[in-house]
């Protein structure tokens, strides 16, 4: 079980993996309601047990630029968002998530 600092609880399904919905909510949850969100997603990333190609170490990157966007720092913001994309390079390009990002990079620049 994890605190996310929401007074909600998060658990893993009894397989011990994360599934793809709770993965979203996770990101959705810390990306929203929490102004220290970067440390929250740095620290999914840090996490030697995510594979590097996961869907869960994508949606860190995405919301980790924005948590940083947040917070102002800049040439941050646009380091994960290129690593965002990166992850997705090969993906279904009308992906909302991914339009979206794409947009919101795009006015970095």
């Amino acid at each position: 079980m994890d605190k996310i600092g929401t007074g909600v609880a998060l658990r893993a399904p009894h397989s011990g993996t994360w599934s793809c919905p709770t993965r979203r909510t996770l990101c959705e949850r810390l990306r929203s309601v929490r102004k220290d969100a970067a440390a929250e997603f740095q620290r999914i990333l840090d996490r030697p047990g995510n594979v590097l190609n996961s869907t869960l170490a994508s949606l860190a990157h995405l919301g980790l630029g924005q948590a940083l966007g947040v917070a102002g720092k800049k040439e941050k913001v646009r380091t994960a968002y290129q690593d965002f994309l990166q992850f997705r390079k090969d993906a279904d390009p009308d992906i909302p998530i991914l339009k979206q990002a794409k947009a919101e990079y795009a006015k970095l620049q």
